[in-house]
Formats: C-alpha cells, structure tokens, sequence
C-alpha cells in the first residue's frame, strides 16, 4: 500500500528523523518550523497505523521524548491522524 505521511515532530534532531525515514525506505523532505520538524514522505507499507509505530519506535531509541503528530494518506484516499502511537482521526475523502 502507498501511503503519503506529512508529520510534525517535536523534541528530535533532523538527522534523528532522517534516519527513521530511512528505515522505512521512505522518499521525502525535512524542513525546521519553529521548535518542531515538518515531515513529508511518501512509502510503501502495510497500515498507516504499523508505519506510524515503526517511525515512532526509531524516533524514540534515540530521543526517548520524541513526539508526533502524523497524518498518513493511503492511495484510496483514507486519511489517519495519529498523536505518537493513537489514532484520533479517520477521514475518508
């Protein structure tokens, strides 16, 4: 499943972030806002809840105060915000 992920980090390092995007096999782009990183990538996987923990998990091995807000869109249009590992929200478009 192809999945776009736009995120807003805080309390990381972007090289922090790079390497958790990495892992992933994601293609994306890094840009500092404020306290906090802006994240957008897109990847291949198979949830957006499973690569949301995956991110997660890499953030916090090095950053163990590390948090997300994250917005995973799959291609069928079905968009899940997560804060650090919950779900809040499903939209379908």
């Amino acid at each position: 499943m192809k999945l776009k992920l736009k995120a807003q980090v805080s309390r990381s390092e972007a090289q922090t972030i790079r390497r958790a995007l990495k892992q992933l096999a994601a293609k994306g782009s890094i840009r500092k806002a404020d306290e906090d990183f802006v994240v957008e990538a897109e990847m291949e996987g198979t949830s957006a809840k499973e690569m949301n923990r995956i991110l997660l998990s890499a953030l916090r091995k090095v950053e163990r105060k590390a948090t997300i807000r994250a917005e995973w869109t799959s291609g069928d249009n079905i968009t899940e915000r997560f804060f650090d590992y919950v779900l809040k929200k499903t939209i379908r478009d």
